[in-house]
């Protein structure tokens, strides 16, 4: 397929190339196949704090004989559940479209590409129940995209490492409420049956009530 192209073209399209594997922007890596140089195949990591974190997503970008006068066709070949990327992976970004300038390169659309998991554009949606979900109920938007990316864009010890983490902050989370008289004490006593001890316990000794007391202690500590 390398042979459609013009000689220049291949020649920018090999410096490219070079470039990005010497010097690759953060969270993007290429595999050249230099018996296919029209066909690109790259790795993006998920950007942190969103859905797709830890997710490394396959991108597949196809050039044909009229680049730089037209843009790649870029597609997902990871599964993504994402406005502006397809069930099937097409992607609707402007830089791939009507804003495409045949001086932008490789790099410029592959950056595009992460940023547009960073911002996304529901107003140009081409997966409808994403795109309204983001605009309506992001929870539930974040959601669905976070299960999608475990399943799809992470191995299976990635994904034990993020329920591991969420399981970790839940119990921080308990722990601090624990600690906190307002709340935590009030949960705590609804799951917890303490024996009842009060004024009119007079039989009672100083020793009998550091012992419950200190297992009180013990039992809030294990919620």
């Amino acid at each position: 397929m390398s042979q459609r192209l013009k000689a220049s073209t291949l020649r920018r399209l090999v410096n490219e190339l070079n470039k990005l594997q010497t010097t690759p922007p953060e969270g993007i890596h290429i595999t050249v196949n230099e018996d296919t140089l029209t066909e690109i195949n790259a790795c993006i990591d998920g950007p942190t704090d969103t859905p797709y974190e830890g997710g490394k997503f396959h991108v597949r970008l196809t050039i044909d004989e009229r680049f730089p006068e037209t843009p790649p066709k870029g597609i997902f070949m990871t599964k993504i559940f994402h406005p502006n990327i397809s069930e099937h992976g097409e992607i609707c970004v402007s830089t791939l479209k009507k804003d495409w300038q045949k001086h932008y390169g490789i790099e410029h659309v592959l950056v595009t590409v992460k940023c547009l998991l960073i911002y996304p554009n529901p107003e140009s949606a081409l997966n409808e129940e994403a795109g309204k979900l983001l605009l309506e109920r992001y929870d539930e938007y974040a959601k669905h995209a976070r299960l999608m990316t475990e399943i799809h864009a992470m191995k299976r010890g990635a994904r034990g490492a993020v329920a591991r983490g969420a399981a970790a902050a839940e119990i921080s989370k308990g722990s601090e409420n624990l600690d906190s008289p307002a709340t935590g004490l009030q949960s705590a006593s609804a799951q917890v049956k303490l024996p009842p001890v009060g004024p009119g316990d007079t039989k009672s000794s100083a020793a009998d009530r550091k012992r419950e007391k200190d297992n009180r202690r013990i039992n809030l500590k294990r919620l």
